[in-house]
């Protein structure tokens, strides 16, 4: 039978062992520096910050697609196996219902996810290994085929962010002050 006095007697060992617990280092991993952060924020904001320096125009990005892109996205971003390898190129308005294929030109709400996501994830066998260069130049194809520029635009830092999107303004921010 416990009483008041062994209660208090084991609550007070308690916590003066555990101190001693947590005041042990197990001595496992190392201090993260700034460097170590630098190589995994990659995110690109809508605004362009941290859009990277490079340049890439259409008829570039014509010949990357087609060598890495085209087998999964189909010919001109038309489409592959669905959902899987989702066409980029057209759509209906998404006002035509829920059911409406989503691509690049009546879905994305800035130009800028275009880069984030390709630089973050394409091509899907081998993702983050095109150059900054080579992402600008997709993306500019990408955004030539759905007619938001044209074909000798030059896509950078500068100019991406300028990209007005048709469906920006369909799009809710749930964070504004991020923008």
């Amino acid at each position: 039978m416990c009483t008041r006095k062994s209660l208090a007697a084991i609550a007070l060992a308690l916590s003066l062992g555990s101190g001693a617990a947590f005041a042990q280092n197990p001595g496992l991993g190392k201090p993260i520096t700034e460097g170590d952060i630098k190589q995994w924020d990659i995110a690109i904001l809508p605004d362009g910050t941290n859009l990277p320096p490079g340049s890439g125009m259409p008829a570039k990005g014509a010949k990357i697609f087609a060598e890495k892109c085209a087998a999964c996205h189909g010919d001109a971003g038309r489409g592959g196996v669905a959902p899987y390898y989702p066409a980029l190129v057209g759509g209906a308005p998404l006002t035509n219902g829920i059911d409406t294929m989503k691509t690049i030109a009546n879905y994305y709400a800035y130009a800028t996810t275009i880069f984030d996501f390709t630089r973050r994830a394409m091509p899907y066998n081998m993702p983050r290994s095109l150059t900054d260069d080579d992402v600008y130049s997709l993306t500019a194809y990408i955004l030539s085929l759905n007619k938001l520029i044209g074909e000798n635009d030059v896509m950078d830092a500068k100019t991406l962010p300028q990209v007005k999107m048709p469906n920006r303004d369909n799009f809710i921010m749930p964070y504004p002050d991020r923008i």
